[in-house]
């Protein structure tokens, strides 16, 4: 009777790791590979539509009728793929890239369609560096667009600062530079005219913690809610604190469901100079604080904030989408006065 041989159980599992990250990973360059060949043929198509259109006597009335005639071609030869509507993002992949090794291929084709959609230069340009930086995913660039994040962060500065959150994406060097008015929180599900309490907001914000980190942007990690401060015989709580990897220091968040006033800002002061003594290590930056509110007077906030030395601010939260037609005619006039 032959022996059962015994297999020693360690080895055994790091061989067994060895050969699965071995599969991961050429699965992984494989659907790479694949993404970037089905980029660089879209591209092409877009670039041979584009020429012959340019070729032709009365290519103002190419358009539709080309692209209507080659999906039903392509359609018939080689299956899904060729809608009137792909082709026309075909051409405009190729017309917002005429060179193709200004193509990233760390972004997928389904990510250029969306980017795509994106009428005004500057705002394509933002979304795409953006979503190359922080390596989006498709919802998540969708999600961003719906929630007019270029705008929003563009109206809190002027024509130069917004040419450069265009050209190089957001910029993350000083405090200022990760907060934007207002945060938009419409994941957390809760109505617009409901009489919420704060520590549903906050539960809500906990429940969508992946949504709000998206909100909140680039560099925060999240240490936890309710987090105690004890001052003498007191104890204090602040809604939720983060920790800014770029800027290596803690981002205490408090929540206020409607206006926010002058005593929250003592508050949060006080939060500031506990976690400046008791909590930052040595090599850690001075904490920031963000009072987060529905509203707030901002000639009051000016009065409550001045001199104040700690690094401490108020902004604005809504709890739905804004309309991007009224922001982008905001944006509009910064761009055009700068001009005059």
């Amino acid at each position: 009777m032959e022996q059962e041989l015994i297999i020693p159980q360690t080895e055994y599992d790091l061989l067994l790791s060895r050969i699965d990250n071995v599969w991961r990973s050429a699965r992984a360059n494989a659907a790479s590979a694949v993404n970037s060949q089905l980029i660089d043929a879209n591209w092409n198509m877009g670039r041979y539509i584009v020429e012959f259109e340019l070729k032709g006597n009365h290519r103002a009335e190419y358009g539709k009728q080309l692209l209507l005639k080659l999906s039903r071609d392509l359609t018939a030869s080689r299956g899904k793929g060729f809608s009137r509507s792909n082709l026309t993002y075909m051409k405009k992949l190729y017309l917002a890239f005429p060179k193709c090794e200004t193509l990233s291929h760390k972004l997928t084709w389904s990510h250029y369609f969306e980017l795509l959609k994106c009428d005004d230069p500057l705002e394509f340009k933002f979304y795409f560096n953006e979503a190359v930086a922080q390596k989006w995913k498709v919802r998540e660039l969708k999600r961003q667009i719906k929630s007019s994040l270029f705008q929003r962060l563009a109206l809190s500065t002027d024509k130069e600062g917004v040419l450069a959150l265009a050209q190089h994406g957001r910029q993350i060097l000083t405090p200022e530079d990760i907060l934007h008015d207002p945060y938009v929180l419409e994941f957390t599900g809760l109505p617009q005219q409901k009489r919420y309490k704060e520590s549903e907001l906050e539960k809500a914000l906990k429940e969508n913690m992946e949504h709000f980190l998206l909100e909140l942007g680039r560099g925060f990690a999240f240490i936890g809610r309710q987090y105690n401060i004890p001052i003498g015989s007191r104890n204090f709580k602040v809604d939720m604190v983060f920790y800014h990897c770029i800027l290596k220091c803690y981002v205490l968040i408090d929540l206020k469901r409607d206006e926010i006033e002058h005593y929250d800002i003592g508050q949060m002061n006080l939060y500031l100079n506990y976690f400046q003594s008791e909590v930052c290590m040595p090599d850690d930056n001075p904490p920031i604080g963000i009072v987060l509110g529905a509203k707030h007077d901002r000639i009051l906030m000016e009065y409550a904030l001045q001199g104040i030395t700690n690094q401490l601010f108020v902004a604005r939260y809504q709890l739905y989408l804004p309309k991007k037609e009224e922001l982008q005619a905001e944006l509009d006039k910064i761009l055009n006065n700068a001009d005059r």
